[in-house]
């Protein structure tokens, strides 16, 4: 196949399109320009549209006039894409953008969580040098939903914390000498749980199959994280939960998004409430330039593109 040369790129930032620039082949003739979707587009046409990161909504919307090649994402999560982009549209996420930053930040609650950090804080602001026995990391059985690129970089960073790691997926099966576990055995491992970590995508399969029967299986004092969607747990139950000193709770995506004032999660002592931001690490930069990049040098050469999960 011929090689094609013109190019046009839309990204939502010129940070982001200095960044791509930068590390493109430099004898590709692509013209990059700014949409940042407030206004009307700025070309006619494009071959590869980027929305704004978590705002992508009005863009995908839009971008049927512009007949683009492919709409590349800035999250690794697409539930609800699919119901905004235009018939024939392909789109692509952005795996290996970030589930280093992710998994990141859901050991940094587990560790948080187990070793009682937010209430030192308190103590802290109070000058109080009151301690106690806290739960602690080491020895602890995790139960993992999802075992995909952010539940294996969760993995491999909880790896040197000496647990006993139970992944669940949607099937069971050997990996790389990992024993991942059917969901359907979900019934048997959560009684076993001193640790639930959800890392599941959102979507009809997955929404509210943490319910109130499935928290009631887990053991008291058990923590749940929450860095996959928030609508995989069943909030009023978790509430019920955690007003009931039950459980305990480290998460940073919520059923509803933002978590609103008032809500009662916020006065909680046994909740630890990130406003989700998994993915808001300086990583982000680069990888998402190096992953743009890179899906443009592909359209150049012809190939296909890379993370396409619509179309």
């Amino acid at each position: 196949m011929d090689r094609v040369t013109d190019l046009t790129l839309l990204v939502p930032t010129q940070q982001l399109a200095d960044d791509v620039r930068s590390l493109l082949d430099p004898s590709l003739d692509v013209d990059i320009a700014v949409w940042d979707d407030a206004a009307a587009p700025p070309r006619d046409r494009a071959d590869i549209v980027v929305p704004p990161y978590m705002r992508q909504g009005r863009t995908l919307r839009a971008v049927a006039a512009l007949e683009p090649r492919l709409v590349q994402g800035q999250a690794i999560g697409y539930d609800g894409v699919a119901d905004v982009l235009p018939e024939g549209i392909v789109y692509a996420n952005a795996t290996s953008v970030h589930e280093t930053a992710t998994a990141e930040l859901a050991v940094g609650l587990i560790v948080a969580a187990q070793r009682e950090l937010p209430r030192f804080v308190r103590q802290q602001e109070h000058g109080d040098w009151s301690k106690d026995w806290a739960p602690g990391l080491a020895d602890r059985r995790v139960v993992m939903l999802g075992y995909g690129g952010v539940g294996k970089a969760i993995a491999a960073r909880l790896a040197g914390f000496e647990v006993e790691l139970v992944p669940v997926a949607s099937r069971a099966r050997d990996e790389d000498g990992v024993r991942v576990h059917a969901i359907a055995e979900l019934g048997d491992l959560l009684p076993t749980a001193d640790i639930l970590v959800n890392v599941l995508p959102g979507g009809p399969a997955t929404e509210g199959l943490i319910d109130d029967a499935a928290l009631q299986t887990l053991p008291d004092g058990a923590l749940v994280v929450n860095v996959g969607r928030g609508p995989t747990i069943d909030t009023d139950a978790l509430v019920d939960h955690l007003t009931r000193g039950r459980i305990r709770m480290a998460s940073d995506v919520f059923d509803p998004e933002p978590l609103p004032e008032g809500h009662p999660l916020w006065s909680l002592e046994n909740a630890l409430i990130t406003p989700h931001v998994g993915g808001l690490s300086q990583a982000m930069r680069p990888r998402i330039a190096k992953l743009v990049a890179g899906q443009v040098e592909r359209l150049a050469r012809g190939e296909d593109p890379i993370n396409v999960v619509i179309g």
